[in-house]
């Protein structure tokens, strides 16, 4: 069975509606998608750092609950678990603040075993951070030499906008591991100060990966590949909050490859027919998880899968 392998952050997301807090749930960006593909009844395994405090063994058993090996979640004997606190405005998208506690070793924890045609999903702030980069590039070699298709969820959010030129170089590095390459136009504004998907695949992305897809919240969807330009309408839905969705669009995404029996060497010839499939995943994944609090898809809708 072909396996996911996820590499991120776990935080727990502490949700305010009119400044009050109505919800707390476990998160991270890579998280929330693979607890959705738990859910969905993938094997899956995720690579990542908790505190040993209530909120980590809270997080470590909710992982165990909904399919997640937590194997290789490296546990830190003196740190606490990281927190977000999330104020959900009108429109339930989500402004944060972030409560880090990390020790100077990052994780050390071994890496789990990758084969051909395993999915290996990483992003956000984790894949490009220098003090995590040793761990990363040694599971994006793995991933590569063993011919793994490699999912990039870009995810840069505006808190690290004045170091996105220092960054540049890894973030470049990790377009060219990359099989496919997915961000939102706010996350390329951040980095480079374009928002037309048109020029960041031709001037940023394509050169080192050419399969890209830009999402825009709610707006549509555009993908661009070395023989598909094509943009795909969002059914508009009365939302609960939206954190998460483009993290279970991503899930829906890695789901469709995996359901439509997707190889990495079928990757430069998929048809427009192909990646109507994998995006109506992607969508249907995305717009299940704003129907609720939670930052995954619903256990009923995993099971109507």
């Amino acid at each position: 069975m072909r396996k996911v392998i996820g590499i991120g952050e776990t935080i727990l997301d502490i949700l305010f509606k009119n400044e009050q807090p109505t919800a707390a749930v476990p998160g991270g960006s890579a998280f929330n998608g693979l607890i959705s593909l738990g859910r969905a009844g993938l094997d899956v395994t995720f690579i990542s750092e908790v505190g040993n405090d209530r909120v980590g063994k809270n997080i470590l058993n909710f992982m165990k609950e909904n399919g997640v090996n937590s194997k290789h979640v490296c546990v830190y004997p003196e740190s606490k678990s990281p927190i977000s606190l999330a104020f959900l405005n009108e429109k339930n998208d989500a402004e944060y603040e972030f409560y880090k506690d990390y020790p100077n070793l990052r994780l050390d924890v071994e890496l789990p075993e990758v084969n051909a045609d395993d999915i290996v999903m990483f992003g956000s702030f984790y894949a490009v951070s220098p003090l995590l980069r040793d761990k990363m590039k040694e599971l994006l070699d793995k991933a590569r030499d063993k011919g793994a298709i490699i999912y990039y969820d870009v995810n840069f959010r505006s808190t690290h906008k004045n170091d996105a030129i220092k960054l540049l170089p890894t973030i470049l590095e990790n377009f060219e591991y990359a099989s496919i390459v997915r961000g939102s136009g706010e996350d390329f504004d951040n980095m480079f100060g374009l928002t037309d998907p048109d020029a960041v695949y031709n001037h940023k992305v394509g050169f080192y990966c050419p399969r890209f897809i830009c999402t825009n919240g709610g707006d549509e969807i555009c993908l661009r590949t070395s023989a598909i330009s094509k943009n795909y309408a969002v059914p508009q839905l009365e939302t609960v909050s939206t954190i998460g969705a483009g993290d279970n669009f991503n899930a829906g995404v890695i789901y469709g490859i995996l359901k439509n029996d997707i190889r990495r060497s079928d990757l430069d010839k998929l048809s427009e027919a192909d990646w109507d499939k994998i995006i109506a995943s992607g969508i249907a994944f995305g717009g299940n998880v704003c129907t609720s609090l939670d930052n995954y898809i619903s256990k009923e809708f995993a099971a109507s899968l």
